[in-house]
């Protein structure tokens, strides 16, 4: 009996959908300036981005959003990862436009162990390797031709200040750039 009421229940259902929820006017279509529109759109991009299976520590992918066009910023180490980064961003319902300006870094064997070096540093700091335990760290460590840049979020100026310390003291760095956020500063 309870089956049989359920599938009738379901039957009417399918039956009544198709007339009362067609999305033919305008009206029914979501704006593409309407703040809820626009702030799915960036939670979307951002986790297609964070899903990349080769996006890493050693790699810091950036976007804007401007209606229905996403541009790309970055560096990546590998040229793969441009190419998907996009690819994944295209596929995104809503979206009509990539634009990727998205820098891939030379190979470098020396900027390669400078990356390992500046991470054990940071994240082999005590009270920085809470940063670590996440699919993607939060400090992004980006070495292009020795010069290191620190990309990212931190919970604290403390923080932000001590990774500065960490990358500042690996040799052979000829310089650090830390463009780390602090979270809820609002910058």
């Amino acid at each position: 009996m309870r089956k049989e009421l359920r599938a009738l229940l379901t039957m009417a259902l399918l039956l009544a959908s198709p007339v009362a929820g067609r999305p033919n006017s305008a009206a029914a279509q979501p704006q593409r300036s309407e703040p809820k529109y626009v702030e799915k759109l960036y939670k979307e991009v951002r986790h297609q981005l964070v899903m990349l299976p080769w996006y890493s520590v050693f790699d810091n992918l950036a976007y804007k959003v401007e209606g229905d066009k996403v541009t790309l910023y970055g560096q990546v180490t590998r040229p793969s990862l441009k190419s998907d980064a996009e690819s994944a961003v295209k596929s995104i319902e809503g979206v009509a436009s990539v634009v990727n300006n998205i820098e891939v870094l030379p190979p470098s064997p020396m900027d390669d162990q400078l990356r390992r070096a500046i991470y054990r540093a940071i994240y082999g700091d005590a009270a920085l390797s809470r940063y670590s335990i996440q699919a993607v760290p939060s400090i992004h460590i980006i070495v292009k031709g020795g010069n290191v840049t620190l990309e990212g979020v931190v919970d604290n100026e403390t923080d932000k200040n001590l990774a500065n310390l960490r990358a500042n003291g690996v040799p052979n760095v000829f310089s650090v750039k830390n463009n780390l956020v602090v979270a809820g500063d609002g910058k």
